[in-house]
């Protein structure tokens, strides 16, 4: 069977043409192909199938095998494989997890519409939302010399949010306007990773409420730079729009 690598932003994914629904889906399988020692080393795999309706179903699995929720970056680098293959052209539609997202296609970059978020639990500490993915937002003045995993993990496994099935964790440092730069803990992983798409959408949306930030926010992340885009309404967020290269690193068989 032949697989593609894709990365965006340093998220990187293990990517199968599965329109034939041949793939064996199996939770050890796809762990051990997504093992950075062991296997071809990936956050997580995707498959791409056919969808009626639908330019095409994205159907993600983390990197520890198990089904995920919508992941953005993965969104992204599967749009650019659509289009390599030349199944779609410079725009699409298809069908994930979290219900439909459109997106758009340059050589330089993917701009994914994002799910609109209508509710943001906020506490002095932390906003809390899901953005496709569940997730933890709290700032810091430390970024670079923060312990990402150990205190990620904590929360990821703290009350609440254990109960709720867990919770990706992001950290954010303000530096400067409509500027933010964020490190991730994510679940299913369970480490941290260069970039996460649906994270830097809820720290978006975070600083906008916390700090007025507005329109067009720049994140800079451990794999490169990535912007979110949206509009805010009276009901809450929408045209929400995640925006950052996904290229095409390899392809082999396994």
């Amino acid at each position: 069977m032949k697989f593609y690598k894709y990365q965006g932003t340093g998220n990187d994914f293990v990517v199968v043409d599965d329109r034939s629904e041949t793939f064996p889906v199996s939770q050890k399988y796809i762990a051990d192909l997504c093992h950075r020692r062991f296997g071809v080393g990936a956050d997580g795999l995707m498959l791409l199938q056919n969808a009626e309706g639908y330019d095409f179903r994205m159907v993600y699995f983390n990197a520890d095998g198990t089904e995920g929720s919508m992941c953005g970056n993965g969104g992204r680098c599967l749009v650019r494989f659509a289009h390599d293959l030349g199944i779609i052209g410079d725009s699409t539609l298809f069908i994930a997890t979290d219900g439909e997202h459109e997106a758009k296609v340059t050589p330089e970059v993917i701009s994914l519409k994002m799910i609109d978020v209508n509710h943001i639990e906020r506490t002095e500490q932390y906003d809390f939302m899901n953005t496709g993915s569940p997730h933890y937002v709290t700032y810091t003045n430390d970024l670079k010399n923060l312990d990402v995993y150990t205190q990620g993990k904590a929360i990821r496994y703290s009350e609440p949010f254990v109960s709720r099935g867990g919770t990706n964790v992001n950290f954010v440092e303000v530096i400067g306007d409509n500027q933010l730069e964020v490190r991730t803990y994510e679940r299913g992983v369970e480490d941290e990773t260069y970039a996460c798409g649906t994270g830097v959408t809820a720290c978006a949306l975070s600083a906008n409420t916390r700090f007025g930030f507005d329109k067009a926010i720049d994140i800079k992340v451990v794999g490169g730079k990535l912007r979110i885009e949206f509009d805010r309404t009276d009901a809450g967020y929408k045209n929400i729009f995640l925006i950052g290269p996904a290229v095409k690193v390899f392809e082999g068989n396994f």
